[in-house]
């Protein structure tokens, strides 16, 4: 049976407590150091306990053959946690696209950082290299409507693509909790002084390509049909200017890229849609060597790093410089004639 998106939310304080106690939930509590640059102010949370974390097999993004293995029997069909049986602790119940009919399970994040951070997950096998659709924007959208209405503030996040830092190959999108007015590259955002609500723009005060959508005031409370296409139009748009930066600084080794072959990430707020092409999944810290994983909570405004060292090299080289160096240089100016900045 499935839930409403209220449902969800109202019972996650209740079974993210159970899901610890029973140890389905891993929990890793974490500090956080605020550092101003570019306009704006990025938390860096220090989480030395997730060295402990099993390290994870780089993931195959290959769609064809994920699709494949998908159908396969037990022998041949590769692991995929995100597949049913869930875990029960895990499991928060499914959610469904009246208009489009399809489903997806919630879940909680096993590995927590921040408590309460959720996944929506397609109830049937798709690729993590896919693009957003409909059905996918509109029930995350109602998801954090959902929180709003109970007080809460979530934003929405997707790692697309094999460079993109995602860790699965089988389609989600992340939930995450937030304190304050939002992830740090929404306060940016929301200063942001623009023309018209049609028209994407750039934050040009940070120094990597991104692209913004800002969605009218009254969408928290629109229908669907009304929510529908305003986040379909934004996304595409989007993804469009995307996909013509990223084959103007493409990465060294790349041949042709299409929609279907990019990698970006998505940030999603009840106010903004953000969409960051990507031509590098790590960077390597100078300092140190080690090679950090970025994705988007990385261009939300929220860098993670698992020890002092790690932590001393970020402050060191510069968030603004560690996310240019996995993202694109910006050629939004011209790209959209008349775009709005701070």
């Amino acid at each position: 049976m499935s839930h409403t998106p209220a449902e969800i939310v109202a019972q996650l304080p209740e079974r993210f407590d159970k899901a610890r106690e029973s140890g389905d939930v891993l929990f890793f509590p974490s500090t956080i150091s605020k550092h101003q640059a570019h306009g704006v102010e990025f938390e860096i949370r220090l989480c030395p306990a997730l060295q402990k974390k099993p390290s994870l097999p780089t993931p195959h993004f290959d769609a064809n053959a994920d699709e494949r293995r998908a159908i396969l029997g037990k022998e041949g069909k590769k692991f995929d946690p995100f597949a049913p049986p869930y875990v029960p602790g895990l499991y928060l119940g499914d959610v469904k696209d009246e208009e489009e009919g399809v489903e997806y399970a919630v879940l909680f994040n096993k590995y927590a950082v921040v408590p309460h951070h959720i996944l929506l997950i397609t109830k049937e096998f798709h690729s993590q290299t896919s693009p957003l659709m409909p059905p996918d924007l509109v029930q995350t959208y109602l998801l954090l409507v959902a929180a709003h209405n109970a007080g809460r503030r979530f934003f929405a996040f997707y790692n697309c693509g094999d460079l993109s830092g995602a860790s699965q190959p089988h389609k989600h999108l992340q939930l995450i909790p937030i304190e304050d007015n939002g992830p740090p590259v929404e306060v940016l955002a929301r200063r942001t002084v623009i023309e018209t609500l049609e028209r994407p723009f750039s934050l040009q005060s940070l120094p990597y390509a991104n692209h913004v959508r800002r969605f009218p005031a009254f969408l928290p409370t629109a229908p669907v049909d009304e929510i529908e296409p305003t986040l379909s139009r934004a996304f595409l748009s989007l993804l469009d200017l995307a996909l013509s930066t990223y084959r103007r600084d493409p990465a060294p080794s790349t041949s042709a890229t299409t929609m279907s072959t990019l990698s970006y990430n998505v940030i999603l707020t009840l106010e903004h849609m953000h969409v960051i092409p990507r031509k590098a999944e790590n960077y390597t810290l100078a300092e140190t060597g080690d090679a950090l994983s970025i994705n988007s909570m990385g261009f939300a405004g929220c860098m993670l790093v698992k020890s002092e060292r790690e932590l001393e090299a970020v402050i060191k080289e510069g968030v603004g410089e560690i996310l240019r160096g996995v993202g694109c240089k910006s050629i939004h100016d011209q790209q959209c004639e008349g775009a709005c900045s701070l």
